[in-house]
């Protein structure tokens, strides 16, 4: 595949998983704008509407959108010969460095804290009431430390291309 093919086939992936990955986030954001606790009833019958409402929330797909922007971002830097630079911050690849860096603090968020604490609040992976009751808090607050992530993400993304001057 000659590498503009290549270049604009891996732009689309990166945005496409970006907007599905980002997208949730916002949009979850902005549908549960502040924490409401869950009750062992609401856990305890799997019937019950907020049990429901969680199972029908708990898609999958941002998940795995996120290791596609993830992957598809590294796999530009290194198509291009950026790679090692971006990841070092030196010279005008420092702002697509930092939105990278940024990007794998957010996915090794959303694997290794939210999602292992979203399967026990869902029951996928055993776990006592009151550990199910605070990792509900666990996944709240991931998601929003990924939501607000987010924004420097963007900045430093968009500043690579559009923006370099300001970091030298």
């Amino acid at each position: 595949m000659d590498a503009p093919l290549f270049d604009v086939l891996a732009r689309w992936v990166h945005f496409l998983g970006a907007l599905v990955w980002i997208g949730h986030n916002y949009a979850t954001a902005v549908n549960r704008p502040r924490y409401v606790p869950l009750t062992s009833a609401d856990l305890a019958d799997l019937n019950s509407p907020r049990q429901q409402a969680l199972l029908q929330r708990e898609h999958g797909i941002f998940r795995h959108a996120s290791l596609l922007t993830w992957g598809s971002g590294l796999l530009m830097l290194w198509h291009r010969g950026w790679l090692q630079d971006a990841v070092a911050l030196r010279g005008d690849l420092a702002p697509l460095g930092l939105g990278a860096w940024i990007g794998t603090i957010m996915v090794l968020n959303l694997w290794c804290v939210l999602w292992p604490n979203q399967k026990r609040v869902l029951g996928f992976v055993p776990a006592s009431m009151e550990q199910r009751l605070k990792c509900s808090r666990r996944t709240f607050l991931s998601a929003r430390v990924n939501t607000m992530l987010s924004i420097p993400l963007l900045f430093f993304m968009a500043a690579g291309a559009h923006g370099a001057f300001l970091f030298h």
